[in-house]
Order: C-alpha cells, then sequence, then structure tokens
C-alpha cells in the first residue's frame, strides 16, 4: 500500500508540474514540484533520500516564509476564495496560491524525511 501511496504522490507533482507550463513564471514552480516527484518515484523503487529530502523541507519553509506578509494581507482582507478564478485579481490571491503549493511540497518532503528516517 505504501508503494501505491508514493506512485500516487509522484504523479500528483507532476500534474502539479504540468499545469505550471501556462503561468509566466513556470521555470519558477515545475522543478520543485519535479524534486517531489522524483522523491517519490525513488521511495517507490526503494530508493530513500534521507539527506535530500531533509534539504528539501528546509528549502520549502523557508521558501514559504518568503510569502508571509502576502499570506497576512490575503487573512486580513477576510480570506476571500483564491480558487473563484483562475485569473489571479488581486496579487495575493496568486501569492497565497504559491504559498499553499510550498506547502504541499514541504508537507512531501517531511513525509519523505520521516520515511527515511524509519528505514535507516
Amino acid at each position: 500500500m505504501k508503494q501505491i501511496s508514493d506512485i500516487i504522490i509522484a504523479v500528483i507533482f507532476i500534474l502539479f508540474a504540468l499545469v505550471q507550463f501556462n503561468d509566466g513564471d513556470a521555470i519558477k514552480w515545475v522543478p520543485p514540484y519535479l524534486l517531489i516527484a522524483y522523491v517519490a518515484f525513488n521511495s517507490y523503487r526503494g530508493r530513500h533520500f534521507l539527506i535530500g529530502s531533509a534539504a528539501l523541507l528546509i528549502f520549502y519553509i523557508v521558501w514559504m516564509m518568503t510569502y508571509i506578509p502576502h499570506m497576512q494581507s490575503w487573512i486580513s482582507d477576510g480570506m476571500p476564495s483564491i480558487t473563484a478564478s483562475m485569473k489571479a485579481e488581486s496579487p495575493y490571491i496568486e501569492l497565497s496560491r504559491e504559498f499553499f503549493g510550498l506547502l504541499l511540497c514541504a508537507i512531501a518532503a517531511l513525509y519523505y524525511l520521516i520515511k527515511a528516517k524509519r528505514i535507516q
């Protein structure tokens, strides 16, 4: 069952990467999603990256922290829907989406860090 979850996670993050190609800053967002897909696929194959997962987790958390002011703006505006329209009417809508994308990456990196620790 755990191996199936690795494939599902890999496919989800590949799909996340694919939908970035129509965005103007795809070069910024495709690699972070593909890195998690790579770690997930390798976990499926029995290869676990303890140091790599830890480094990714730190990287995603630090990057997320740069979005905190935008998240505060979104929250202070009453947390309007960031999914109602694919066109971001306000700058913080796009930035809030990016924050949540990084949060998903960080959660996945944490999952693979814990998994790698258990195996070693």
